[in-house]
């Protein structure tokens, strides 16, 4: 008996649209003897797609507290690079800290480059046009990026309307106009609790366990039979100066304020890693010189965030733009204030690590002190 002309229709589309080891798999019949009676339009077959899809999404709740905690870090640094261009303007229109006739701020979200490359599906710049015609309608031109966070980063990041503004923000940038403040969860804790880093960084190539390149520092000093040395200097070396302060710490952790001075690639995470040996939390590639690999972490540590060290990959860096104090610009004759709630990933570890957030103004209050 020949198949219904409307179960025939469905079985084609599907047949075109499933591939091995899709998502999406078979339950039940999509054809009952109700529908065969009329064609299945695109319409509701999209919805039933759908619905299936939602079923998957129904994962039982692990029983494990340690495969609860990993579901738990996935979900809070879920990649949206993987996402579709509209989708991922939305969540950064519903993101957005601050909007006037030049500039647009968002809360950049982890994990999403800010620029394309290898590997890289999806990331801010490709977005930019559709989020200007989600603010200011479809004849909207493209938004202008004025700086740049790491993928790993969160925080406050500037764009704007045009094309110049965008290069006078560039300026503040580079010339150092820019207030810039930074927070840190670190393993262990700095000594002494404030103070400066003043070391140059430099690229180099790293030869261990897997040949990779590195931002590193290169001093201008070395101990030699403990009397201090003047090293020639390297020329590819960059100046590199960073100010910090310990807000909160634990004896292993600590909360950490950080204000960069200049704006060297991975500056933070170096400093503090190589130059206060205190490296980020989820800094898997800055923890260790010689290797790439999952972050060490103690035992008291692991314990307090509810995970074993085989599951450490899956701790994200726990850096966040959290202040930008941009000076007066064009028509805006007073400077421009921006902050940036910490992501719920950071506020959850903070939490387990037992260290307090200041309230707001007291990193301020103390820097006047």
């Amino acid at each position: 008996m020949a198949a219904p002309r409307g179960c025939t229709l469905c079985l084609r589309v599907l047949s075109s649209s499933l591939r091995p080891g899709s998502l999406f798999t078979l339950s039940k019949p999509f054809c009952s003897a109700a529908a065969a009676s009329r064609p299945l339009d695109a319409q509701r077959l999209a919805e039933r797609l759908r619905a299936q899809k939602r079923e998957l999404k129904k994962l039982p709740v692990p029983t494990s507290p340690v495969q609860r905690r990993v579901q738990e870090l996935v979900r809070f640094t879920q990649q949206l690079q993987r996402v579709h261009p509209n989708v991922l303007a939305k969540a950064l229109c519903r993101g957005i800290l601050h909007q006037d006739k030049d500039l647009v701020v968002i809360n950049k979200p982890y994990g999403l480059p800010v620029h394309g490359g290898p590997g890289v599906q999806l990331c801010i710049s490709d977005v930019l046009p559709i989020l200007a015609k989600m603010l200011h309608g479809h004849t909207a031109e493209s938004l202008h990026l004025c700086h740049r966070l790491d993928k790993e980063t969160t925080g406050v990041m500037v764009l704007a309307w045009e094309k110049e503004v965008a290069h006078q923000v560039q300026e503040l940038f580079r010339t150092r106009q820019v207030a810039k403040k930074y927070w840190a969860v670190t393993v262990r804790v700095p000594v002494p609790s404030a103070g400066v880093v003043d070391i140059p960084i430099v690229e180099k190539e790293v030869q261990g366990q897997q040949q990779h390149h590195k931002m590193t520092l290169s001093p201008s000093y070395r101990m030699d039979n403990g009397t201090m040395v003047k090293v020639r200097a390297n020329r590819n070396a960059h100046v590199a100066v960073t100010q910090y302060q310990v807000l909160s710490s634990t004896l292993s952790s600590a909360l950490v304020e950080l204000q960069p001075v200049t704006g060297i690639k991975h500056q933070l995470r170096v400093h503090l890693s190589f130059g206060l040996d205190c490296p980020i939390l989820g800094d898997h590639k800055y923890s260790d010189w010689n290797r790439l690999a999952p972050q060490k972490l103690s035992a008291g540590t692991l314990k307090k965030l509810g995970l074993p060290q085989s599951k450490a990959r899956y701790i994200p860096l726990h850096l966040h733009a959290r202040q930008l104090i941009l000076p007066a610009l064009g028509s805006r004759k007073e400077e421009l204030l921006l902050d940036c709630k910490l992501p719920h990933f950071f506020v959850h570890s903070l939490h387990r690590l037992g260290l307090e957030v200041p309230s707001p103004g007291q990193s301020r209050d103390d820097e006047a002190q």
